[in-house]
């Protein structure tokens, strides 16, 4: 039955498993993409049986035990990212976004001559950013089969008009969806079959989704590290992790043709901002058999989020004779926390002379071990905690590196491999991560400079609605490129 008056009405956003906290967000936050000096960059983040290098304190403590001087370094890097979206079609966007990837100083307390027992002590702190979330992708086609508004008719099926809320409820009151004659207010059309009047529905509507992504997660990393008798290193951080996030997205459709329902085109905006700290401890070692060997371990507690996140959504529709309707849901803020997972890292380097120096790394991590807590507001994260049992797994991920020297200068390669996360059967059951990386650095008595590319690549799907009819569907494929410098300053030996 066609709406004789719009219901104006101020209308609480239900929750839906849908949005806030789901298995994306446990992901984002419990994948660790290391990051930091353009000489950790440039060999593939292979650092865990090498030390030496600040950004070692997010990884592996222990190597800021190898450090025999005070030492500072500052990283600016540029951050390039290139989405291509196929959806009945290809769309390309991207964005560049300068930024600091690593800064720190490790100060040394202890140092002896001596050979044997405790050799050097050393504290150190390094900001190193563990994951760059900046992005920009446009999504965009004609669609022949369906639209996002069926999504909300579905989802309200069974639902008494006036008891519509959240997205759905704005769909309603801007003329999206009405009711359907005799279904007792309770089953919905959409403008595309004149609200069920005229059956089946029309499409052929160009669909537009721009999603944007800002933030980062980085570390503050508060360590202690030993050299005891130049046979094993050892050390310990403590974490101080942050999030910054926001992800937004604008969704239009735009009628290809004259509409018995007299549509022309409606927008649809999707915006949440999480801010959060967290804590986690390391702790790690490294062991060096013989003198061109060295083992390292570590070990990272999970780290313990709290997190605040803001949400609103609006919708404005367009009709023929300049009818125009424009809603939104009252925002929302809420607190919630997270536990991600432990990770364990196993890594062998070796020193071929004083020529080169080849590293391989391992580390082990459990992403469905994440899990979601109330912070004082009584919601049961129960089931969102099961959807993330269910649909992650464990994975292991790899990296190697290598260093040759000549003389005063230095070339680096390096491999990356992120292992898949979910499991066999979910969308993205395929979806893993590769980096290629080089680079050079140079050495002058107390100075370095060091320069690294990166190129990380990975393919995904995404959703951009369901319906009882189908899940339209985009496949994207990122590319991203980081080009870092650091500058490097020796002092106190």
């Amino acid at each position: 039955m066609k709406r004789i008056s719009l219901i104006f009405a101020a209308a609480l956003v239900t929750i839906f498993s849908t949005s806030a906290q789901i298995v994306d967000d446990a992901l984002r936050y419990s994948q660790i993409f290391y990051n930091g000096t353009a000489r950790f960059n440039s060999m593939g983040g292979a650092f865990t049986a090498l030390g030496g290098d600040l950004s070692t304190l997010s990884q592996n403590p222990a190597g800021l035990g190898v450090f025999r001087s005070s030492d500072i370094t500052f990283t600016p890097q540029l951050y390039h990212i290139k989405n291509s979206a196929q959806f009945n079609g290809i769309s390309e966007d991207y964005l560049y976004n300068f930024n600091l990837g690593q800064a720190g100083i490790v100060n040394n307390i202890i140092s002896k001559t001596n050979e044997s027992g405790l050799i050097t002590l050393n504290v150190g702190y390094s900001f190193n950013k563990t994951n760059n979330i900046n992005s920009s992708t446009r999504i965009q086609g004609t669609s022949h089969t369906s639209s996002m508004a069926d999504y909300w008719a579905d989802m309200s099926l069974g639902t008494y008009y006036r008891d519509l809320a959240g997205n759905a409820g704005l769909a309603y009151d801007a003329w999206l969806m009405d009711t359907i004659t005799g279904s007792g207010a309770r089953a919905y059309g959409t403008v595309f079959s004149n609200y069920g009047d005229n059956p089946p529905s029309v499409y052929g509507q160009n669909i537009r989704r721009i999603v944007t992504e800002e933030g980062y997660t980085g570390e503050h990393a508060i360590s202690v590290g030993g050299n005891w008798s130049n046979k094993l290193y050892f050390g310990a951080t403590l974490g101080i992790n942050r999030i910054l996030y926001t992800g937004h997205y604008e969704h239009l459709e735009t009628a290809g043709q004259s509409m018995l329902s007299g549509f022309e085109n409606f927008t649809y905006t999707d915006h949440y901002e999480n801010t959060g700290t967290g804590l986690a401890f390391k702790l790690g070692t490294i062991i060096k058999p013989v003198e061109t060997v060295r083992l390292g371990f570590a070990f990272h507690s999970p780290t313990f989020y709290k997190i605040n996140e803001y949400f609103y959504d609006n919708m404005s529709t367009n009709f023929e004779s300049n009818e125009h309707y424009e809603f939104e849901n009252e925002p929302l803020r809420y607190s919630y926390a997270l536990t991600t997972p432990f990770r364990a890292l196993a890594g062998v380097a070796v020193q071929v002379k004083k020529i080169a120096l080849l590293s391989a790394d391992y580390e082990f991590v459990d992403y469905s071990a994440a899990r979601f807590s109330e912070t004082g507001d009584n919601f049961d994260y129960s089931e969102k905690n099961m959807d993330i049992k269910n649909t992650l797994k464990s994975a292991g991920n790899l990296r190697f590196g290598a260093e040759f020297r000549m003389d005063k200068l230095y070339l680096r390669g390096g491999y990356g491999y992120y292992g898949k996360a979910f499991k066999t059967g979910e969308l993205n059951e395929d979806l893993d991560h590769s980096s290629i990386s080089f680079g050079a650095g140079f050495r002058e008595k107390n100075l370095s400079i060091d320069f690294s590319y990166t190129n990380f690549s990975s393919d995904r799907n995404y959703i951009l609605y369901n319906t009882n009819y189908e899940s339209a569907l985009a496949g994207i494929e990122t590319r991203k490129n980081i080009f870092a410098l650091t500058v490097g300053y020796k002092f106190g030996y």
